[in-house]
């Protein structure tokens, strides 16, 4: 691992930044990397410097960072449990806070309750949601809540044999979580009830992908009522309406991630939103790239700008930096994190200088 990176200023994401990034480590996931590390961004050079390395942790795959308190929440692939990570933001340094049971196998994704309560887990392995209570000093307790994901499953042999929930997302209103289910074909929505921490199906509610999609991720834009629901197996991005009220979604339009041309295996990976709702962004794992659309207003469809080259090998996880322009993009089997400018008033997706080297990346958290 290089402990830093000189490039462009493009790299920068605010003044005394601190990003946090995780990724597997088991020989089982072909993976090379060894927990979690902190690094720290220099504002004025963009220099990514390494600014302190806790080691010890298994697969810790993906990372949230709480707003309220200098925490990070981690889920481990193929594990059991869920931990909470202490950082500290004046120097980076951090401290495993304890790890608790989530009631499952192979977790995926968390999401914090907007009260910062509790954290909830989508368990891959086992085809559950689970909710664990949060401490006020950002310590977990053991899951209190298990829900179970009901459904068909998917006509793909090995990817969709029971419920895979890939990812929990709760909705702007903070009511409802949103549960992709990679084996069911299904976006479930789930009511949240912030007291005791209840989460219960919300019957009528999922939004049926077409079979074989095997749903992944959704992101919700910031000013209407949609969301944009990625499809891992399908390699596509569905538009779907979203009644904040009834907590209902529905999909109405549908668009690949892949050029007409492309004939390899790949399949989608990421999905994000610009804070100005305009520009929707997916990656490719296997045509290795992140393919660029364009949110037209008037028709609420999704319209290809273009792709371009992911720069490292699996492009499993994206994220814009705190300003909201920079796209920090996490190649799992390319060992790096590459940015990219998506510069104001053009479609431009520009790739910018060298890449943090990074073994086995899969998440990144701003601190």
């Amino acid at each position: 691992m290089e402990r830093t990176l000189t490039s462009p200023s493009s790299l920068v994401a605010r003044p005394h930044s601190l990003a946090v990034v995780g990724g597997f480590t088991t020989a089982k996931r072909n993976a090379r990397g060894d927990g979690v590390t902190a690094w720290r961004i220099d504002p004025g050079s963009g220099e990514w410097t390494l600014a302190d390395h806790l080691g010890g942790l298994v697969n810790p795959s993906f990372l949230i960072a709480d707003p309220l308190r200098p925490v990070l929440y981690a889920v481990h692939g193929d594990c059991d449990y869920a931990s909470a990570i202490a950082i500290d933001p004046a120097c980076g340094a951090l401290r495993l806070l304890g790890q608790a049971n989530t009631g499952g196998t192979n977790g995926v994704h968390p999401a914090l309750a907007p009260t910062g309560n509790h954290l909830i887990v989508a368990n891959y392995g086992s085809g559950s949601v689970a909710v664990l209570p949060v401490r006020p000093d950002g310590r977990l307790d053991d899951f209190i809540r298990s829900v179970d994901l009901p459904g068909p499953v998917g006509p793909h042999r090995d990817e969709q044999a029971m419920s895979h929930p890939h990812q929990v997302v709760f909705d702007p209103s903070g009511r409802f979580v949103l549960v992709p289910d990679k084996g069911l074909d299904r976006v479930f929505v789930l009511r949240f009830d912030p007291r005791d921490g209840g989460l219960t199906l919300n019957a009528g509610g999922e939004a049926i992908m077409r079979p074989g999609a095997g749903p992944r991720h959704i992101v919700f834009h910031p000013f209407r009522q949609l969301a944009f629901v990625l499809n891992e197996l399908e390699s596509s991005v569905a538009t779907c309406r979203w009644d904040m009220e009834a907590g209902r979604l529905a999909p109405v339009d549908l668009v690949t991630t892949l050029p007409r041309d492309f004939f390899g295996a790949s399949t989608a990976a990421a999905i994000v939103i610009s804070p100005c709702g305009r520009h929707v962004l997916a990656s490719n794992r296997g045509h290795d790239s992140i393919v660029h659309f364009e949110f037209d207003e008037e028709t609420t469809r999704l319209v290809t700008v273009g792709w371009t080259p992911s720069r490292g090998r699996d492009p499993r996880f994206m994220t814009f930096d705190p300003s909201g322009r920079i796209l920090l993009v996490a190649t799992e089997q390319g060992d790096s994190i590459v940015a990219f400018d998506r510069r104001p008033g053009t479609p431009a997706l520009v790739p910018h200088g060298g890449t943090v080297t990074v073994r086995s990346p899969t998440t990144i958290a701003f601190v």
